[in-house]
């Protein structure tokens, strides 16, 4: 049995310790908004958060995060709520399948750098891919997101 605690709630499950996160949280737990994509952590479409740093949870096997705070898309923290009202108003979504895990990794940078530069935006992201090329409007959600915290 492993204990999870994701998005504050805590889950028992009883599966194998070797189970890739990714499907404890969509198959067991039923939180289907983290998102399989490679499985091979290229492409950041199964990002969550493991104690606030972004992690690709198809590599990342349950027992080594049980006891840890795991945040999915579906959590909630001020970096992810505003990043989300921004992802609106710079209508960054097309497809929407890559969304879950740039938000997770958006909300990754903004917990560990209030104020990023571009470069470090860029860098932050590389590790997430998307189909439909929102790139440049990623980029100016953040950038309009570190704004908004500013003015709070």
């Amino acid at each position: 049995m492993t204990t999870l605690l994701i998005n504050k709630k805590k889950y028992t499950i009883d599966v194998d310790p070797e189970m890739p996160l990714l499907w404890a949280i969509r198959d067991i737990i039923g939180l289907t908004g983290t998102k399989f994509g490679c499985g091979i952590g290229a492409c950041g479409a199964c990002k969550v958060l493991v104690d606030n740093v972004a992690t690709y949870s198809c590599l990342t096997p349950v027992e080594t995060v049980a006891g840890k705070n795991i945040t999915t898309i579906e959590g909630t923290s001020e970096n992810l709520q505003l990043l989300q009202k921004s992802w609106e108003e710079f209508n960054v979504p097309q497809c929407g399948y890559c969304q879950p895990g740039q938000l997770i990794t958006a909300t990754s940078l903004l917990n560990s750098n209030k104020s990023p530069s571009d470069t470090d935006i860029d860098d932050a992201m590389s590790g997430n891919i998307c189909r439909c090329g929102t790139y440049q409007r990623i980029k100016n959600a953040i950038k309009h997101t570190v704004e908004l915290k500013k003015h709070r």
